[in-house]
């Protein structure tokens, strides 16, 4: 994060690449995300930006334990691989480029930050700080509120993007909701969204 004491990450600050840096723009984005559920046990989630042309799409489990998901692009390229840790105390997920397992591999570790929480609350590790039991330094933290997945999401103190969700009855019956999500520049859009992702998956995280 720049020295100087500012709220939230602008143009001109240092690119925030997680993922790659094809997903990072020098300009805010405003994205929308579909997530349709296809049955019980799946669903998937599709990105889109303000004129509607499609960004990513990401599928996978919608209920159970170790279940994993893939974010691909438009063409249905492999971009990384989302895999939730079994039963832990503190819920956690390792995000994998492409279709990897392998530990060179690793992009970044997803974790709750408290193993009690009724809001969200979670901590990012980059792989370079893949060393989660001992190291309490995140690199991104994600904090919401009680009542929905809405949530912010920071780099130290510079807010970095914002995710709404509003709920709906109507919505929920149909199998179905949206979430907006506000990216800030040259920030990585792909991990926010893997980033959303999780979280969603996770809401009753507790």
């Amino acid at each position: 994060m720049p020295k100087n004491k500012k709220t939230e990450w602008q143009l001109g600050d240092p690119a925030i690449s997680v993922v790659s840096d094809q997903f990072c723009n020098p300009y805010p984005m405003d994205l929308m995300v579909k997530r349709k559920f296809q049955n019980f046990s799946k669903d998937n989630y599709q990105v889109y930006d303000p004129s509607g042309n499609l960004l990513l799409q990401i599928d996978g489990q919608a209920w159970g334990f170790n279940h994993k998901r893939v974010m691909r692009d438009p063409a249905g390229f492999t971009i990384l691989t989302m895999r939730q840790k079994g039963l832990t105390l503190k819920n956690k997920w390792e995000v994998h480029g492409g279709e990897s397992k392998e530990r060179e591999d690793l992009l970044f570790t997803v974790q709750q930050s408290q193993a009690v929480s009724l809001k969200t609350s979670v901590d990012v590790f980059l792989a370079e700080n893949n060393n989660v039991k001992k190291s309490n330094t995140c690199d991104f933290h994600a904090s919401g509120g009680y009542s929905n997945i809405s949530f912010k999401v920071f780099k130290s103190d510079a807010l970095i993007a914002g995710v709404t969700h509003k709920f709906t009855w109507g919505s929920f019956c149909k199998g179905k909701y949206n979430f907006r999500v506000s990216v800030n520049p040259e920030v990585d859009y792909a991990f926010i969204i893997a980033l959303l992702v999780m979280v969603d998956d996770n809401e009753n995280w507790c």
